[in-house]
This record gives C-alpha cells, sequence and structure tokens, in this order.
C-alpha cells in the first residue's frame, strides 16, 4: 500500500485588509491547492488559537485546509514556496503547515 501524506493549512481567518478581501484570498487558496492536491477538506468552522512568541501571546482566527498527497517531496516542496508566498501576502510572521503520515482503510 503506498503511503498518503496528510497535510493541515492554517490559515488566518480575520486578516487586517477586511471580510471580503480575505474572502477572495481564500477562495484563490483553495483553487491552488486543488489543482496541486486534487482535492482538499476547508473545516469551515472558524478555530481561535493562541500562541507564543518572543514573550508575547498573540490571538488569530484560522481556517483548517487539510490535503492528502502520495508523493512527500513533491507536497513539501510545494508547500514550501506556497507557505513563503502566504507569510508575505499575509503579513504573518509564519503560517503553520503541519504534515502526517497516514494510512487508509481497506
Amino acid at each position: 500500500m503506498t503511503p498518503l501524506f496528510e497535510y493541515d493549512l492554517y490559515y488566518p481567518a480575520a486578516p487586517p485588509e477586511g471580510e471580503h478581501a480575505a474572502d477572495d484570498k481564500l477562495h484563490r487558496l483553495k483553487k491552488q491547492l486543488t489543482e496541486f492536491f486534487g482535492g482538499l477538506t476547508d473545516f469551515r468552522h472558524r478555530s481561535a488559537g493562541s500562541w507564543q512568541l518572543g514573550g508575547v501571546t498573540f490571538h488569530d482566527e484560522v481556517v483548517l485546509l487539510r490535503m492528502l498527497h502520495s508523493d512527500q517531496t513533491q507536497a513539501r516542496s510545494f508547500l514550501r514556496d506556497l507557505k513563503e508566498k502566504l507569510e508575505a501576502e499575509l503579513s504573518q510572521q509564519q503560517v503553520l503547515i503541519i504534515e502526517r503520515e497516514v494510512s487508509q482503510f481497506d
């Protein structure tokens, strides 16, 4: 059985430019991810997170986007480039992306 890798991208849901611009950016991102991964799951409920960085606690609302891919090297390369672009575009110090190896039920 070919291993699969699951990726969770924590997308900031409330950027400073306002809700409409945020929805447009999220729509473009989802299209880009769907084209590369062949699909995604959008956990549309908004989740709040608290992150400590340098003694300061930041509070963020995020949308969780989950994708699967069988080629870890290819997915990592794509996501590394995407992460860098998102951090610049969204003025974020860091966009969190988590990778897990997963198995399928037969």
